[in-house]
């Protein structure tokens, strides 16, 4: 059983990396772009139950109310409830919360190419609604316009979303960390993204 899976999981990879380098050489975002702009007529939906949608009447969040006029950290992952996003992703964020808001920043998003009624059970969960605000992006639109998807379904995930963070300002990207591949988790975990907003800052102030 333990082979089948690290079998699986090698075989994952192999057939990812390609993709993933080959993403990072025409990705359309970068630090200066500005995500509003690069995702025009786009809105994420908000974390919520099913009954909160019907009450909400589906209703959904466009991006500058998301990043206009605010420090955000934002991290995307291929999916809600899958090994690295639930064991390391989103609790390097938990875990670093407190750095985040010391440093002005007003909110910690976690987007995934997901429905929300999904999000919102997998934030339960983790036990991560309070520190993290949770976004799906249920067909995969923002991603697709900032050339952050990628097609996972060797692992019978379909058309998700890489692994990656950001720290962005007033809609403009200072610190962008994408992964080579979405199995791995190197660049845009929590400390990570504490660490370049620190670095990001101190440069403007010099």
């Amino acid at each position: 059983m333990a082979y089948a899976v690290l079998k699986r999981s090698s075989m994952m990879k192999s057939m990812t990396t390609g993709i993933g380098e080959s993403w990072r050489r025409f990705a359309s975002v970068a630090v200066g772009s500005d995500l509003v702009a690069a995702a025009p007529n786009v809105s994420l939906q908000k974390a919520r139950t099913w009954d909160e949608g019907v009450s909400s009447q589906f209703s959904t969040t466009p991006l500058s109310d998301i990043f206009k006029g605010k420090k955000v950290v934002i991290f995307g992952l291929p999916g809600a409830f899958t090994g690295v996003c639930t064991a390391q992703h989103v609790p390097s964020y938990k875990k670093n919360i407190d750095k985040f808001k010391a440093k002005g920043v007003d909110s910690v998003i976690c987007v995934s190419v997901n429905d929300p009624y999904t999000m919102n059970g997998w934030a339960d969960k983790l036990e991560a609604k309070e520190a993290i605000e949770f976004y799906g992006d249920f067909d995969g639109k923002f991603h697709k316009s900032l050339d952050l998807e990628l097609d996972l379904s060797a692992a019978l995930l379909g058309h998700r979303s890489t692994r990656w963070s950001a720290f962005v300002e007033d809609g403009k990207v200072k610190v962008l960390n994408v992964e080579n591949v979405p199995s791995e988790f190197k660049v845009s975990g929590g400390e990570k993204e504490d660490e370049e907003i620190q670095v990001s800052v101190t440069a403007e102030c010099l």
